[in-house]
């Protein structure tokens, strides 16, 4: 790499109806279980995680991540993935018991809030979350419009 030049910012995938849907009660950053072309579409930012959902199993002990799309990479032409595969995430053996026995409770589930790259390898965020009523949705959105009032009006001010 030449003196001077920048390094261009790795992008960051986030799961906006994540937030909109579902009270996140806990997070956990985990890796993931990739091939070649799939981190090359990732670091382009062609990745969808609105549909993504995780499942955690206690026999045998894993983590799966199922139902996001990874577009292809095209210069990978006759050696690219399939675009909604199941993936695997990596955590410790702890850490997965414990996410397996929440989401065995009724009304949690595990969803992938953003993906990112940290030293160089895919990192997952995922979270614990309970689904939001519409009533929830609607006080939230409310919420989000007054905080966004007072900020301008403090802009202003100033």
């Amino acid at each position: 790499m030449a003196k001077g030049r920048k390094k261009s910012p790795e992008p960051e995938v986030v799961n906006r109806r994540a937030r909109h849907e579902y009270f996140i009660e806990d997070t956990l950053e985990v890796g993931v279980a990739l091939v070649g072309s799939e981190v090359k579409s990732i670091r382009e930012g062609k990745c969808s995680l609105a549909e993504g959902y995780v499942r955690a199993q206690l026999e045998p002990l894993r983590l799966d991540l199922h139902g996001v799309h990874i577009h292809e990479y095209p210069p990978a032409a006759g050696h690219n993935h399939i675009p909604t595969r199941s993936r695997r995430l990596l955590a410790h053996k702890r850490e997965i018991a414990k996410l397996a026995r929440l989401s065995a409770q009724k009304g949690v589930t595990i969803v992938p809030l953003r993906m990112y790259f940290k030293d160089g390898w895919v990192k997952l965020e995922i979270g614990t979350a309970r689904g939001k009523s519409h009533s929830d949705k609607r006080e939230t959105l409310k919420e989000r419009d007054a905080q966004r009032d007072i900020h301008r009006a403090m802009s202003k001010r100033m």
